[in-house]
């Protein structure tokens, strides 16, 4: 056979795969509604685990690299269980045609939310200074006015405290809840909302706008002094397989400023470094190396994201010097063995972090 004639035959092989990626996600659909038929849960790991260890077990009796057969049979469950997830939360949905405000709707995060309310069958309002004013869409927050079900602010940080201020003097009766990064800065809105008797949470997405299958990510639900509020807020998750954590207010923000700041302050003092060091980008990025090529990608990514919110992040947590501290400390102290020649010091600064780490899990 000729190139031309294998080429034929490959497209014809790739057909076939798309057609058998179609019939599995057929089945995979049919499944999902036996399991909410039986109450039975979307996410089955032991199952998951058996498709898997059959993938490689093939592969490897076929002379195929397993992790290649590992990879792409990893990717069909998670699209797979995408689908049951979002079929899952549209048959689950709790909205039935009650209202919700999404005030910043019109944002990454207010998007998301906006997009989830949606296809659990709330009618959905937003208020945004970037929408044009029409049906479901407002500029001003205070014209859309209070009387919803479900109220999520959606702000940046600064506005978010404003405005929880100024719904605590409107007293709404329905549930309100804040998605901020901190809570720091919103914690006087909260109080007053909580003191004027409303139904008050505050929850913190610990994913982004991007996020389709929320199994495996993490959703931080702080209880600001109203349980009831708090339990309504999950019930709304209920259809999903997020992983919720409970947290103190204190706790959150003094914990996110490891989580976010340092991470994003690492990655941000990443880039500037070789913004600054006279490099050129294109020919260190073609010498590669397995540490370089991971931190460039994710600092990549740091830098293509929004740089108020992450001032924000860093600036308005009271407790996020700390770990900026830390961090010059450690560098410093990397610095000083390094110049002095101290091998064993350095060695043991890598044991200890090897030590630290381990204990993760």
């Amino acid at each position: 056979m000729n190139l031309e004639e294998l080429r034929i035959d490959l497209s014809s092989v790739d057909r076939k795969l798309i057609e058998l990626i179609a019939e599995r996600h057929r089945i995979v659909s049919a499944i999902g509604t036996s399991k909410r038929a039986t109450g039975r849960a979307t996410r089955d790991y032991e199952r998951e685990k058996d498709v898997l260890d059959l993938a490689r077990s093939q592969a490897e009796s076929l002379n195929i690299d397993p992790r290649l057969a590992e990879e792409i049979v990893t990717a069909l469950i998670r699209s797979s269980l995408t689908s049951q997830e979002r079929d899952r939360v549209v048959a689950e949905g709790k909205g039935d045609g009650r209202h919700v405000l999404v005030i910043g709707g019109a944002g990454k995060m207010g998007g998301w939310f906006v997009d989830f309310f949606d296809s659990q069958g709330f009618a959905t309002v937003i208020a945004d200074t970037a929408v044009e004013p029409g049906p479901g869409q407002f500029k001003e927050w205070r014209q859309a006015g209070v009387d919803y079900d479900v109220i999520v602010v959606a702000t940046p940080l600064a506005v978010s405290g404003e405005i929880l201020a100024e719904l605590a003097k409107l007293k709404p009766a329905g549930l309100i809840f804040d998605i901020g990064s901190l809570k720091t800065p919103l914690q006087s809105g909260l109080e007053a909302l909580l003191n004027a008797g409303c139904q008050v949470a505050s929850l913190h997405p610990m994913y982004g706008p991007d996020t389709e299958l929320l199994s495996g990510r993490h959703l931080i639900f702080v209880d600001v002094g109203c349980a009831e509020a708090t339990t309504k807020a999950k019930e709304l998750f209920a259809a999903t397989m997020v992983e919720e954590l409970d947290m103190g207010l204190e706790d959150h923000d003094r914990l996110i400023a490891y989580v976010l700041g340092l991470s994003h302050a690492l990655n941000i003092a990443f880039f500037t470094a070789l913004a600054e060091s006279g490099e050129d980008a294109p020919k260190l990025a073609k010498l590669s190396s397995t540490t370089f090529d991971a931190q460039l990608l994710v600092a990549a990514a740091v830098a293509q994201d929004n740089p108020r919110l992450y001032f924000e992040i860093q600036h308005l947590n009271k407790f996020g010097l700390d770990p900026l501290d830390a961090l010059c400390e450690s560098m410093m102290r990397i610095r000083d063995l390094v110049a002095a020649g101290d091998q064993a010091g350095f060695v043991d600064l890598m044991r200890k972090g090897r030590e630290y780490l381990a204990t993760r899990r």
